[in-house]
C-alpha cells in the first residue's frame, strides 16, 4: 500500500495497489509527481503522475480529483440542492396555499357555495392527516398568541358577517386570544361604523381534557367602549331592503346628524367597557384542534364546526 501526501499547494491522500506478475504488490515508492498548473494563481483540478517499484517503472494514467476540486463541487451541488429546496414547496406549504385561495370571496363561510364548503372541507382533512403536532395540548407555547379567524362553518356566527344587519356596520376581526400560561381564552368581535369601532369581547378558562381537546368555560362578556375613527365617511348610497338609495339629497341633514354624533361618541368614550359576568354553568363549550402550526391552527367545535384561524402577524393574512 502507498500513501501520497503534502502535494504543493495541496495534500492529497491516495492508497492504492497494483498487480505485477500475477502477485498483488505493494508500492512503497512515488517516482514522480506533477500538478500542472492552469495559470497564475490557478490550482489544477487533476494530475498525473507515475508510480515506480525499485527498477520497474510502471506507467498508470490516473485521473484524480483534488481535494480542491471536490470542495467545489460539494459546494455547488450543495447550493443548487437548497435552491431546488427553497423553490420547491412542502406539500404542507402547497395545501395551506391552496387553503387560503379557496376562502377568497367567502366572507369567513358566510358566502361559500357548496361546491366551495366540499373544496375547504377536503383541503382541511389533507392537512389534518399531516398534522406536525399530533398532540397539540402538549405544545401550548404554539397555541399562544392571538390567532385570526378566516373560516368558520359555525352558523351561529354568521349573523355577525352578514351586511346590512345593522346599516353601516361592518365586522372587521373576529379573533381568539389564548394565554397558555393562565389557561385563558379572550374571544374577540370587532366592529367598524361611520363613526365610531368598538368591540364584543368574552373572557374564559380552559381546562386539557386530552392531547387534542379542551374544555372552554365562559366568566364574563364586555362590550368595549367606542372608539371615534379619526376621519367620518358617508357614503353616496346606502341598501334599505335591496333598495339602493341615494344619500346626496341628505347631505346638509347628514352633516347635523353628524356633528351631533360625534359629540355623543366623545361623550361614550370617556365610559368604561361595560362588563357583564356569565354565571351560567351551561355556557361552556370545547374544542378540538386538529392540526398546528407556527402560523395555522385548525379547530372543531361542538356540532361538528370547523374553524381555521391563521397566527397574527402570518403572512398567511396577506396571500
Amino acid at each position: 500500500m502507498a500513501g501520497v501526501s503534502s502535494f504543493n499547494p495541496l495534500c492529497l491522500s491516495i492508497t492504492t495497489q497494483l498487480h505485477l506478475g500475477g502477485k498483488r504488490n505493494s508500492l512503497p515508492i512515488v517516482r514522480c509527481v506533477e500538478i500542472p498548473s492552469s495559470g497564475p494563481g490557478k490550482v489544477a483540478r487533476s494530475i498525473r503522475f507515475s508510480i515506480g517499484v525499485g527498477n520497474r517503472r510502471v506507467n498508470p494514467l490516473l485521473r484524480i480529483r483534488t481535494a480542491r476540486a471536490a470542495a467545489d463541487d460539494n459546494e455547488t451541488g450543495d447550493g443548487i440542492s437548497k435552491a431546488l429546496a427553497e423553490e420547491e414547496p412542502s406539500e404542507v406549504e402547497k395545501l395551506k396555499k391552496a387553503l387560503v385561495d379557496t376562502f377568497y370571496g367567502t366572507d369567513r363561510g358566510l358566502a361559500a357555495s357548496s361546491e366551495t364548503t366540499a373544496e375547504i372541507f377536503e383541503l382541511i382533512s389533507q392537512l389534518e392527516a399531516l398534522n406536525p403536532t399530533p398532540t397539540p395540548t402538549e405544545a401550548l407555547p404554539l397555541l399562544n398568541g392571538k390567532w385570526i379567524l378566516a373560516y368558520t362553518s359555525f352558523a351561529a356566527l354568521f349573523p355577525l358577517f352578514s351586511r346590512g344587519t345593522l346599516p353601516w356596520v361592518k365586522v372587521e376581526e373576529i379573533s381568539q386570544t389564548i394565554d397558555s400560561e393562565n389557561f385563558t381564552v379572550q374571544n374577540s368581535v370587532q366592529f367598524s361604523g361611520p363613526l365610531a369601532t368598538t368591540s364584543i369581547i368574552t373572557n374564559a378558562k380552559f381546562e386539557i381534557r386530552s392531547p387534542k381537546r379542551v374544555q372552554i368555560k365562559f366568566e364574563e362578556g364586555i362590550i368595549g367602549t367606542p372608539q371615534l375613527t379619526d376621519s367620518i365617511e358617508i357614503p353616496q348610497t346606502v341598501d334599505v331592503l335591496g333598495q339602493k338609495i341615494e344619500l346626496s339629497p341628505f347631505n346638509g341633514l347628514i352633516t347635523s346628524l353628524q356633528d351631533t354624533a360625534s359629540s355623543v361618541a366623545k361623550t361614550i368614550s370617556s365610559q368604561s367597557p361595560l362588563k357583564i359576568p356569565i354565571t351560567n354553568n351551561d355556557a361552556q363549550s370545547w374544542l378540538l384542534t386538529t392540526y398546528l402550526d407556527d402560523e395555522l391552527r385548525i379547530s372543531r367545535g361542538d356540532g361538528g364546526s370547523v374553524f381555521v384561524l391563521f397566527k397574527e402577524g402570518s403572512s398567511l393574512l396577506t396571500s
